[in-house]
């Protein structure tokens, strides 16, 4: 097998005019820049899918993710990958520009209209330029635009789903937005919720069904397919950004929605937590069709195809992230800056290029996106980023003694108590309040789930520590801590 390097040689030589005899057909294929998928679950737990798992899930209470463990297998698995926060707009912005949580303009879940200004470099807007058709399908949900635009203005080719974080709370929403257009659905939802239910407004969409009949997840997964059909040829990369397992918070305790609880209907369990069970098992077989679509069309084998997820488990719907263990080994769940909010599940898919069966445990996150999508495009990367290029990492060939992380490992959030995170090297800081509350520093290679406190033992690594924390925040207008 090629190295990617000598893979991504070979692209750039396929620009220089030939010579002598024309290449044969599989040197051709290997100089065409990869098709590139994401797909992004929305709040899936590190330990909601089974590869990741280091002890069984509680007894009767299994969930099943065969595609995901299989792709894994086929694949590489990284288990210390990084959201870009423990929430979803923010951690979606640092994915798109490829900056930390203390630099993006999103550093919160928020309804005032702060969102990613056209013009900034986003993933799509590099790999747009690099010649590739961009698709985003499914929930936007970077800040809260004041139109339905902000998905094509900041690279997208084609957007297809919510653009409003809010609306996409709603599994049967009545419209849903298509390159700026409104595409009007046959659900209806209940008159309570009226207000939110006119598509003239960008805010709007809240809100609970009581005519369920286009389930939005379904309408994400086959226009997804469709792209990749549409475009099979390449390059392409597909943005596919589920809103599972994520709950309709305005539903309460019944916001786990699902058309079809199947196998988990008979099983003795709260109904939150069928529907969350259903919810997984949906987005592993969805995940499965996209895979299996691309060896259909034989272009699997010139196609990354990565699964993440945009934060840690919630407790939201009616569902509780203790049910399943959701956070396995690690503290905390979504809304913390411990590992279980911000560790997320993540496997890298292309079949001749990644090993099989394999892993690689340095530290990324999302803001690493952007370099490594660049990069395997041949494109420039932007200046200014938080972005360190994996691209040895897929193909195995990462010198594990010489290479040391240049873009930081750092995170805000701003609800509640407020707090601050940074990792460096094995440790990892956390500060709550932000910027004024006490540093707690863990030793992540022996204290996986930040039991040990070290702040006393170590004063000069809390020092440091401080330190970063205080360089890693660029102050926002937008972005304040409350006051207590």
């Amino acid at each position: 097998m090629k190295s990617l390097a000598s893979r991504l040689l070979t692209t750039a030589l396929a620009f220089v005019p030939l010579l002598g005899p024309s290449r044969s057909e599989a040197e051709d294929g290997m100089r065409k820049p990869p098709n590139i998928v994401l797909i992004l679950a929305d709040d899936l737990g590190y330990g909601d899918v089974g590869c990741f798992r280091e002890k069984p899930w509680p007894e009767g209470r299994e969930l099943s993710t065969p595609r995901l463990d299989r792709m894994a297998k086929e694949g590489l698995v990284l288990p210390q990958f990084y959201a870009g926060s423990t929430v979803c707009a923010p951690s979606r912005c640092v994915l798109l520009t490829g900056k930390h949580g203390g630099r993006v303009v999103v550093r919160g879940n928020s309804t005032e209209p702060v969102v990613v200004e056209p013009g900034t470099p986003t993933v799509a807007s590099v790999l747009k330029k690099a010649g590739y058709r961009t698709a985003c399908i499914g929930k936007w949900g970077v800040g809260t635009p004041d139109d339905f635009t902000n998905p094509n203005d900041v690279g997208f080719d084609h957007f297809f789903g919510y653009v409003n974080m809010w609306h996409a709370h709603n599994f049967y929403p009545e419209f849903l937005v298509r390159n700026g257009k409104v595409v009007r659905l046959q659900n209806k939802v209940a008159a309570k919720w009226a207000e939110w239910q006119d598509p003239t407004v960008p805010k709007a969409g809240r809100g609970v069904a009581e005519k369920r009949v286009e389930y939005a997840p379904d309408l994400f997964v086959a226009e997804s397919l469709k792209f990749i059909r549409d475009n099979r040829d390449g390059p392409f990369f597909l943005y596919f950004a589920m809103n599972v397992p994520h709950a309709n918070n305005e539903a309460g305790a019944k916001g786990m929605e699902v058309p079809d609880l199947g196998e988990y209907a008979e099983k003795d369990w709260p109904e939150p937590e069928k529907g969350f069970a259903a919810m997984v098992r949906n987005l592993d077989r969805d995940t499965g069709r996209v895979l299996d679509l691309l060896k259909e069309l034989e272009i699997a084998e010139n196609t990354l195809v990565l699964f993440t997820s945009d934060n840690g488990p919630h407790a939201e719907g009616g569902h509780d992230a203790e049910f399943f263990d959701s956070n396995s080994k690690y503290r905390g769940k979504k809304r913390d800056l411990a590992e279980g909010g911000i560790r997320v599940p993540t496997i890298a898919w292309w079949p001749g290029t990644v090993p099989a069966g394999s892993e690689n445990i340095r530290q990324w996150y999302f803001g690493d996106f952007l370099a490594t999508f660049a990069e395997l495009a041949g494109a420039e990367t932007p200046e200014g980023l938080d972005s360190d290029s994996f691209v040895t990492a897929l193909d195995g060939t990462d010198d594990e003694g010489q290479w040391k992380r240049k873009g930081r490992l750092y995170w805000e959030f701003y609800e509640g108590r407020s707090a601050q995170a940074v990792r460096f090297g094995k440790w990892k800081a956390i500060r709550s309040p932000m910027f004024t509350g006490p540093i707690e520093l863990y030793d992540l290679s022996n204290d996986h789930d930040e039991n040990s406190n070290y702040a006393k033992r170590r004063p000069k690594l809390v020092e440091h520590a401080k330190n970063l924390l205080d360089k890693s925040h660029e102050p926002d207008p937008n972005w304040r801590v409350r006051a207590k």
